[in-house]
């Protein structure tokens, strides 16, 4: 009877944890680079085919979910998360016109470069 109690706080405890790792994750970074705003987020588990994103004047929005695991035998901790959902306020304007941007997603992790409005380079001879 302990060990099913046991079984039941780990279950619970894990469902509490991914709940909680859903609604905090994904990380993320956003840095300027020359005259691209580059927004890095860290996905790992998650295939390119499910992720979603979204952009528009004022936010980036990226979003995945993925089916659990079939696993054989008891699971004792389930914490990865099943579906993430991001809202990425954006520092400065960026190029949304009807060209799309483009993003890369390798090694788990998905970067986005977006012009930022009004700015460019010069390059020197």
């Amino acid at each position: 009877m302990l060990r099913h109690m046991s079984n039941e706080i780990g279950r619970d405890l894990g469902t509490k944890s991914r709940q909680f790792f859903e609604l905090i994750l994904p990380p993320a970074d956003v840095f300027e680079d020359g005259s691209d705003l580059v927004i890095a987020v860290d996905m790992p588990g998650f295939r390119k085919e499910d992720i979603r994103t979204r952009l528009n004047e004022s936010a980036f929005t990226v979003t995945a979910k993925r089916d659990a695991a079939e696993k054989d035998g008891i699971s004792y901790m389930a914490q990865r998360p099943l579906r993430l959902s991001k809202r990425i306020p954006l520092p400065v304007k960026v190029e949304t016109g009807d060209e799309e941007a483009k993003g890369k997603y390798e090694d788990g992790v998905l970067t986005v470069r977006l012009p930022v409005k009004g700015v460019g380079r010069v390059v020197i001879q």
